[in-house]
């Protein structure tokens, strides 16, 4: 009974962040196209330069978290000029073969900050000072505040993020460029200028989560294959360009990654997902709740 409480508390806060982090990776893919492969790298450059700038900067906990959360902006917007635009530009590529040269840029984009993390900073486990300490007691189980306030703040972040895009004028250019990107053009809008946008939300989300989950579970560079593979598992489950089949599929991802760490073996806690987003890939290719 308690094991159970345990994996449902710790699997809803995980997948929580899983949420926040895919959400982003979601509204970009249906804005812009990209499916961006160092997403996972993206949020342990915010988690490590978080922790850094808290610790070994003396930032304190609160002005190194949000020192991460620029890390993961300006990670982002590197991403976005040092490699996606100038392959989507450049005229020796065939536009049919645009989305696997990005593909394959960000995927190696992603290795290369990788590698970047492990010699500037340290391949071990690194863990921020909790943003709220204490513990609570849920139904017997004794939680960290930490870990509770952090699937709270995921979802309200979520809630601000949906309040922009359905609420904002940007938010419904946003919508719009995912539906019918060439009619825009036609209204005089720059993609450029939406583009630009959908990567900044994205920096920002990431770099969010990033540092998030440096305070809840720690992070290493190691980790940045698997949060990428987690991201994309989400999103192909859900459904390529759909936030409500990515938010769904979080839960899914998460509950079963946090029962096989529980259950099985922590290092086996990704596999049962990639297994499931096979099944999925052969029985229903759009995903949970995709169209196309």
């Amino acid at each position: 009974m308690q094991l159970g409480l345990q994996i449902l508390i710790d699997g809803f806060a995980i997948s929580s962040l899983y949420a926040l982090g895919a959400v982003g990776f979601t509204l970009m893919f249906g804005v812009s196209g990209v499916l961006n492969l160092s997403h996972g790298a993206i949020m342990v450059v915010a988690a490590l330069l978080g922790w850094f700038s808290a610790g070994e900067l003396g930032f304190g906990t609160y002005l190194g978290t949000l020192a991460g959360i620029v890390s993961g902006l300006l990670a982002a917007y590197a991403t976005y000029f040092v490699v996606v635009r100038p392959i989507q530009r450049s005229r020796a590529i065939p536009s049919e073969e645009t989305e696997i040269f990005v593909l394959t840029g960000t995927l190696l984009w992603g290795i290369m900050i990788q590698v970047g993390s492990d010699y500037l900073f340290t391949d071990n486990p690194v863990t921020m000072k909790p943003l709220f300490p204490g513990v609570v007691n849920i139904l017997g189980v004794r939680t960290p505040v930490n870990e509770v306030m952090i699937a709270i703040l995921s979802w309200v972040i979520i809630g601000l993020l949906w309040q922009l895009v359905n609420r904002t004028r940007a938010g419904k250019t946003l919508l719009a460029a995912s539906m019918n990107p060439r009619g825009l053009t036609l209204l005089g809008v720059e993609l450029s200028s939406i583009y630009l946008l959908v990567w900044t939300i994205y920096g920002v989300l990431a770099g969010i989560a990033g540092v998030l989950l440096a305070s809840f579970l720690g992070v290493s560079s190691a980790n940045a294959g698997q949060l990428t593979a987690s991201a994309f598992s989400i999103v192909v489950l859900g459904g390529l360009g759909s936030v409500s089949g990515s938010l769904l599929a979080a839960y899914i991802v998460g509950y079963l990654e946090t029962m096989t760490a529980y259950l099985i073996a922590p290092t086996l806690r990704p596999i049962p997902a990639l297994l499931l987003l096979v099944l999925v890939v052969y029985t229903r290719p759009q995903g949970i709740l995709g169209r196309r």
